[in-house]
């Protein structure tokens, strides 16, 4: 019963909270904390920057803490000092700085905007255009230019007889948002790529420009080079609890009195050290990927009442990445295939190499137990498929394997991009997942706008907003079967 107050609560005050949002940074006092504190700080000091990029301790007091210092947390750092270079202090907790088990580990590095949500499409029609300008956003002065290996090359997607209906909505929707696709029948894709079994494909969808692929490691590497040098802080630790503000208010007339929560400060657990250093701020970003659900909770989301009753929807999903060998591939003009069964393949350098991957059903999902290779789930997964739709690749040779997870929603596998309702000073920044690494200067760039002007300017994500799990609403995209 409680639940359900709490839920029509919330939908009576969904105007009220837009307003509030539009709002939330300057409530906080973010910006009047800015402008006192800008008189007592030189921006012209040198930078910290400690060992190796990061630093062996917190610093006392910052403005904004991301948690969480993969590529999506990285890109809200830098964007967030390039649009406030001084009077902002910013500081990354990252407990895993090897990325051993982040999702960049597992993606294919492609980039490609045939999404069947207008805003998926346009934050990776945003991301390829930042790659091609990459050197103008994150040159370091003194150091070699960022070099990302982009490699140009159209997606394709295929589809069934039962998908090719979808697959043509998709294109729609593309062109309207300025996507170019070639759209092809099965008599066409063999003509086009006569190494592929067109076989149960009724349709397929390639991409013409603005596609391709990248090193994924390298653009993670570039965003947190350029936010170091920028001012930046990383620490390499884990949050492992907040100080909250209690404070009863009134919302409006209509709605009962409660307590407002906002966070007063991190605490901030040190590697191979009892030491847990409390880190007062402003703002903190969950940006933790597969974790993301796990620093609710420390926050008592999904184990409340109302709005607090609803947990953020992300767990980690396994996925494991193959490189297999095979002389008589696709070669050159092999595109990245995404095919039906779930199958995604690209070529990989230009010695037979050929990097895969599949995402896994509900009902075949590995376990999220130890994060080691299944050879056994490629066998019997993988190969089927893949020697199906690409007959030459039958006599290949493994020649490398790795696995690593996603932040996966469990809800409608779309990103979470917004503040929590009850802790205002709490943000989202999940979900993502094998999507992650192209959208990432997207998110970072949104995020910033979300945090420094009260509200998305350059693409509205508002749909994605935490608070779409209140009234129990979906936004997913159309897959292609």
């Amino acid at each position: 019963m409680a639940v359900t107050r709490g839920l029509i609560s919330a939908v009576r005050l969904r105007h009220h909270r837009t307003q509030f949002l539009t709002q939330t940074v300057r409530h906080m006092g973010f910006f009047k904390t800015f402008t006192k504190e800008l008189k007592s700080k030189n921006p012209f000091g040198a930078l910290d920057l400690g060992t190796g990029g990061g630093i062996h301790r917190p610093p006392d007091e910052v403005d904004i803490v991301v948690v969480g210092g993969g590529i999506i947390g990285s890109s809200i750092a830098y964007f967030l000092k390039r649009k406030l270079p001084t009077g902002m202090r910013v500081l990354v907790v990252e407990k895993d700085p090897t990325y051993r088990q982040s999702a960049c580990k597992v993606s294919l590095g492609g980039i490609s905007q045939q999404f069947s949500l207008p805003e998926n499409i346009q934050m990776s029609m945003y991301s390829a255009e930042f790659l091609r300008t990459i050197k103008d956003h994150l040159m370091v002065d003194d150091t070699d230019p960022p070099d990302v290996q982009f490699n140009s090359q159209g997606h394709l997607y295929l589809a069934t007889p039962e998908g090719g209906q979808t697959l043509l909505d998709n294109c729609m929707i593309q062109a309207e948002n300025g996507v170019q696709t070639e759209i092809l029948t099965a008599m066409q894709l063999k003509s086009k790529f006569p190494w592929l079994n067109t076989d149960g494909i009724e349709v397929g969808s390639y991409g013409v420009e603005k596609e391709g692929w990248f090193d994924q490691m390298q653009l993670l590497k570039a965003f947190q080079r350029k936010a170091i040098s920028l001012g930046v802080d990383y620490v390499n630790g884990e949050v492992s609890g907040f100080l909250l503000k209690h404070r009863e208010v009134r919302r409006d007339d209509s709605y009962d009195t409660d307590l407002d929560y906002r966070i007063r400060a991190v605490k901030v657990s040190m590697p191979n050290s009892p030491e847990v250093i409390p880190v007062p701020c402003a703002i903190v970003v969950n940006a933790t990927g597969c974790h993301a659900a796990d620093l609710a909770r420390l926050l008592q989301i999904g184990q409340g009442e109302g709005e607090m009753s609803i947990p953020l929807p992300i767990e980690p999903r396994k996925q494991y990445t193959y490189v297999i060998n095979s002389p008589n591939g696709p070669g050159l003009e092999c595109p990245m295939l995404i095919d039906p069964s779930g199958l995604k393949l690209r070529r990989d350098g230009l010695g037979g190499d050929y990097v895969c991957t599949m995402d896994p059903t509900q009902e075949d999902e590995p376990s999220t137990g130890k994060l080691r290779v299944d050879h056994d789930w490629f066998d019997s997964k993988i190969k089927p498929a893949l020697v199906h739709r690409i007959p030459i690749l039958k006599d290949y040779k493994m020649k490398a394997a790795w696995a690593g997870y996603v932040d996966h929603n469990t809800k409608d596998q779309s990103p979470i991009v917004s503040r929590h309702p009850s802790i205002p000073n709490f943000f989202f920044a999940t979900g993502f997942g094998s999507d992650a690494v192209q959208q990432a200067p997207a998110v970072g760039r949104a995020m910033m706008e979300l945090l420094t002007e009260g509200a998305f300017v350059s693409i509205d994500l508002s749909r994605f907003d935490f608070e779409r799990f209140l009234d129990n609403e979906k936004i997913s995209e159309r897959k292609v079967v």
